[in-house]
């Protein structure tokens, strides 16, 4: 195989890391946000939940930084394509985030039951909205998404994004997304909480644990029923980054499972997913938080690794125009900007693990109701 072609293949692994490191960080400070008013009955159990993520949470937001860095970087024409079938969902979910941080800075500014509410309730949607859209935005890729390109390359959008919120297999993965988050942010609270955060923490964790493995279930048997999409013919992994020319698609029935017929040992990525998310929820129910945090990693590796296997080597299949899909082999950078790209991945990436691992280790212990209500520098 030709360097152009690994490379392709490595970044779209490294694209692949980024996104489970998305969902298990990013979902976990979600979910918190999620279960605030759920976990919280009054205003010190709640401010204690936010201190339990408000060293962390703005750190974890650069696995967003990375994901889309990582999209302009090594596949520019995913990149430009995806962002526009997109654009609305990403304002809806950048406005959603920035009012994230105003949350954290202004809420206990003020004395007031109404102005703390308020802000609760800002907590609420700015934890749900961005990762229902986060796993919808992986349901409607599965579906496939309506664009073409015109014969100059230039870009058609036949289809939005809101057209396919009604789709139940959408919705679901949005659902699903969700509930791994609150089964993470449950998990986080039951590592640095105490009673009586704790017991409702682990009530919402092991629940979350528990929908998510059924709604995976259930969207198994969605993927097998729908149309999926499958390269035809012999295809140079180190063609050029133009879909316009060079593969051809048949979008039927099933298709989605090929590679899994292809390579029965496939079968171990959902099973993995399958079987962490029941034993997350076990190990949350009899208190093993720790075990039941890293074992929410495997249910994020399970989960974006099958979409992964289903799909290779798609990235975001064209309903219109199928064999306009764009792909791992059509919609990369060019071999000199995916070398110069990945010397600096493996510089940061490492830097980063090390930094926020760091700082998990520093700041760990369980964070008192008794102490945070008298701390006027807490949130």
């Amino acid at each position: 195989m030709e360097l152009y072609a690994i490379l392709k293949l490595v970044w779209a692994a490294i694209l692949c890391i980024l996104l489970i490191g998305l969902g298990l960080m990013v979902g976990m400070d979600m979910g918190v946000g999620t279960l605030l008013r759920f976990v919280g009955r009054n205003d010190g159990e709640r401010r204690t939940a936010l201190n339990i993520i408000g060293p962390h949470w703005d750190g974890n937001q650069v696995w967003f930084i990375l994901g889309g860095g990582a999209i302009f970087a090594a596949f520019p024409t995913l990149y430009a394509t995806s962002f526009s079938v997109f654009y609305v969902v990403m304002i809806l979910l950048l406005f959603s985030m920035i009012l994230r941080p105003v949350a954290f800075e202004y809420r206990s500014k003020a004395d007031s039951t109404l102005w703390r509410a308020s802000w609760d309730w800002v907590f609420l949607v700015s934890g749900f909205l961005p990762m229902f859209i986060y796993g919808a935005a992986f349901g409607y890729i599965l579906e496939g998404v309506g664009y073409h390109f015109g014969w100059n390359g230039q870009y058609y959008q036949d289809s939005s994004f809101f057209s396919y919120l009604l789709s139940p297999f959408v919705i679901l993965c949005g659902l699903m997304s969700v509930a791994l988050s609150v089964y993470q942010g449950g998990v986080m609270l039951m590592l640095r909480s105490e009673n009586p955060l704790y017991d409702r923490a682990q009530r919402y964790a092991v629940r979350g644990g528990l929908v998510a493995a059924v709604l995976f279930a259930i969207g198994g048997v969605f993927i097998s029923q729908q149309k999926g999409f499958v390269l035809i013919g012999d295809v140079n992994p180190a063609m050029p980054a133009n879909p316009l020319h060079g593969q051809h698609v048949l979008h039927t029935a099933g298709a989605w499972l090929h590679n899994f017929t292809q390579h029965p040992i496939l079968w171990l990525v959902p099973a993995l997913g399958l079987f962490c998310m029941v034993a997350g929820a076990c190990a949350a129910y009899f208190g093993k938080s720790v075990a039941a945090w890293w074992i929410g990693l495997g249910s994020w590796v399970g989960t974006i690794g099958t979409v992964s296997a289903a799909m290779f080597p798609f990235f975001m299949p064209s309903t219109t125009a199928p064999d306009q899909s764009l792909t791992i082999w059509n919609s990369s950078a060019s071999a000199y900007g995916l070398s110069c790209m990945l010397v600096v991945a493996l510089i940061f990436v490492p830097i980063i693990l090390s930094y926020t691992s760091w700082c998990y280790y520093v700041m760990r212990g369980k964070v008192r109701t008794a102490d945070i209500i008298h701390d006027s520098h807490s949130y």
